[in-house]
């Protein structure tokens, strides 16, 4: 089940919470609504499911239009963070709460009720917690009860809020894995909130970064963390590191040295140059592929590798962070590194200049 989103907008009386939104999700796809608190993606996830209205703009579903059908009658799943099961129910009774109030025409049998949420409760791994209560079940087992019970009246669309925001992180992980191979094996369309970056990359089709009521990109998470589309997208997503820069001519400089850029910009002046910790060459010495000098100030031991916090001397204020490589020889605080620029991003304001790579100048 195909959804459309036509330029849709939101207001709460004054205020404009989404701005002309427009985006197609097709058929069997895991789509994640990613972005900071305030950028409208659970608004968005609620005019989908009926629980909001929009002020402008149309929804539609496989080509028919749902903008004015009421929730219940859009049969769309909503699991919520907080996993609102009742709390006077067995783990059975919840997930057969929406078959049981189903109107009478179109409500199972008690016997396929049964079957029905047997067969949930498998596909869920709670099979052995039929009978227990809400207070009686973990986490993230609540969470699986949750979206048993949205599964159980065969939605045509599943939408979950932060599903698994309120979870400890090694129950996370287990879930996030749990979702995707759940959703492999059903194909059905699904649209879930998140502000948790590995989790929309690791369990998504599709990510769509929001802020402030706008899309920012829309793409495959490897889309957006390689070719990131705007300034907004390259600075949320992830580590980024920021050095302040000038554009003269066909050359780029940084804290008094200089690089040529391979071509000569339309813009002539100041601009902010981004670099992934991984972009950033590290060396122990000074050569001209890594001529700036940094002292070490943390040291974070990542397994193959270290994550080190560097205090530039003399060309740049601020500490920035790189990846050095495992196998050398251990690095210490208070040490001096050198580095150079590798891929870097250069903007002027929100535009980007093209993306290159640095070599230092004769």
């Amino acid at each position: 089940m195909s959804i459309e989103i036509n330029h849709i907008s939101k207001a709460f009386g004054a205020t404009k919470v989404l701005h002309d939104i427009s985006l197609d999700i097709p058929s069997g796809q895991m789509v994640a609504l990613l972005g900071p608190s305030g950028s409208g993606k659970t608004t968005l996830l609620r005019i989908i499911a009926g629980l909001e209205s929009l002020t402008r703009g149309g929804l539609s579903f496989h080509g028919n239009d749902v903008t004015r059908l009421h929730a219940r009658e859009r049969h769309v799943g909503f699991v919520f963070q907080h996993y609102a099961l009742f709390r006077h129910m067995t783990v059975f009774d919840n997930i057969a709460f929406g078959l049981t109030v189903m109107p009478r025409r179109t409500r199972p049998g008690a016997t396929v009720i049964r079957q029905k949420v047997m067969q949930l409760l498998d596909m869920v791994q709670l099979s052995q917690l039929a009978n227990r209560y809400p207070a009686q079940l973990s986490g993230g087992q609540k969470q699986r009860v949750a979206l048993a019970r949205a599964l159980a009246v065969e939605p045509q669309i599943l939408l979950l809020d932060e599903p698994f925001g309120a979870l400890d992180a090694q129950v996370r992980k287990e879930l996030r894995r749990w979702l995707r191979q759940l959703h492999e094996e059903l194909k059905f369309t699904s649209v879930f909130v998140t502000h948790d970056q590995e989790e929309a990359m690791e369990v998504a089709d599709s990510v769509v970064v929001m802020s402030h009521g706008h899309i920012e990109q829309t793409g495959t998470p490897q889309e957006v963390w390689s070719e990131p589309a705007t300034r907004f997208v390259l600075e949320f997503l992830g580590e980024v590191n920021r050095f302040d820069g000038l554009v003269r001519g066909s050359q780029f400089s940084v804290g008094g040295q200089h690089w040529p850029l391979g071509y000569t910009p339309d813009w002539q002046d100041r601009v902010d140059l981004f670099l992934r910790p991984w972009e950033v060459d590290v060396s122990r010495q000074n050569t001209p592929d890594t001529p700036l000098p940094a002292r070490v100030v943390e040291v974070s031991p990542k397994g193959h590798f270290w994550q080190l916090q560097l205090q530039p001397q003399g060309w740049h204020a601020d500490p920035f962070s790189v990846i050095f490589d495992g196998s050398q020889l251990a690095p210490l605080r208070g040490e001096t590194f050198y580095v150079g620029m590798k891929q870097a991003r250069v903007y002027h304001d929100e535009t980007p200049l093209r993306q290159v790579a640095f070599a230092q100048s004769a």
